[in-house]
């Protein structure tokens, strides 16, 4: 997997999380939060939205803490932003672990 990668899945995962937000209006983390404690819809034409809303935000979670990771790891390895800018604007394939 390359940054770009994980970056790519960050952007897919933010427009289908969009596309819950917008249709049950309430931010992703808000309806996560709940879900995760157990609430459910009583609405059972909602049951699987909630299920793949909730499997999608927390890819996006997964993916985000996977993105800081490979930078802080970039920048620990003396590769200043600027540099990591330089190649990914070149789509310059950066693998990370």
């Amino acid at each position: 997997m390359t940054l770009q990668d994980i970056l790519e899945d960050i952007h897919a995962l933010n427009e289908d999380l969009r596309v819950y937000e917008r249709k049950y209006g309430v931010l992703s983390e808000t309806f996560y939060e709940a879900y995760t404690q157990g609430e459910e819809p009583e609405n059972e034409a909602w049951v699987l939205d909630w299920a793949d809303w909730a499997g999608a935000y927390k890819t996006w979670l997964r993916r985000k803490e996977q993105y800081h990771r490979a930078i802080e790891e970039l920048r620990q390895a003396d590769q200043p932003l600027v540099e990591i800018i330089e190649r990914t604007s070149r789509h310059e394939p950066i693998p990370v672990a």
